[in-house]
């Protein structure tokens, strides 16, 4: 008996360090599998100071700019660009004149959807100098408009607030349209007596 147990200790050991060698090769190769599997998304280039101008029948229709731009691997299903540091767009008329721009702390530009989502504090401007706030706005490039399905702040030069959901608008951001508004909008008194 006492033979028995001594054999008993003498393998378990053994026992227990292959069961650890086994159960961290299965883990080892779980990683490698994820690291090598086509699908993981992979950054083929890494850019800073990115300054892009954008045009289109010879003429200038937005400028990009922004302090990191992360490509991601090109021969997947969707490949896109990142932009982790933030990105600003500013959009040109026919005569080059300034017609609005965009500014966020977060971009993704989507290329095969042709879109650019804009996220985490987003701020736009319109030629009209009306400013729009939310947490996402989505550009279409190849429609050339603006949605967004998050809360969206829109404030007018002239002090008005109009709050809302379901934005929607041109790529000039004029005229735009925007679901379940509410606000707060001055009014003359001149008028109020018309």
């Amino acid at each position: 008996m006492k033979a028995v147990l001594t054999k008993i200790f003498i393998y378990l050991p053994a026992l227990f360090a292959g069961m650890f060698l086994f159960s961290s090769c299965e883990n080892s190769l779980n990683d490698i599998k994820k690291i090598s599997s086509p699908e993981e998304d992979k950054p083929i280039s890494r850019s800073t100071g990115v300054d892009v101008i954008y045009s289109d029948s010879a003429k200038v229709k937005f400028h990009l700019t922004a302090p990191v731009m992360v490509d991601y691997e090109e021969n997947t299903p969707k490949p896109y660009k990142e932009f982790p540091k933030g990105v600003k767009l500013v959009f040109y008329n026919d005569e080059l004149k300034e017609s609005g721009n965009v500014v966020s702390d977060y971009a993704i530009q989507r290329e095969k959807e042709n879109i650019v989502e804009f996220r985490k504090n987003v701020v736009a401007t319109n030629a009209d100098g009306q400013v729009f706030k939310s947490d996402e706005l989505i550009y279409d490039m190849t429609a050339r408009t603006f949605k967004s399905s998050k809360a969206v702040e829109i404030t007018s030069p002239n002090g008005d607030i109009a709050e809302g959901f379901g934005f929607e608008s041109s790529e000039s951001m004029y005229p735009w349209r925007m679901g379940n508004t509410t606000g707060s909008f001055h009014v003359d008194e001149k008028d109020m007596e018309e």
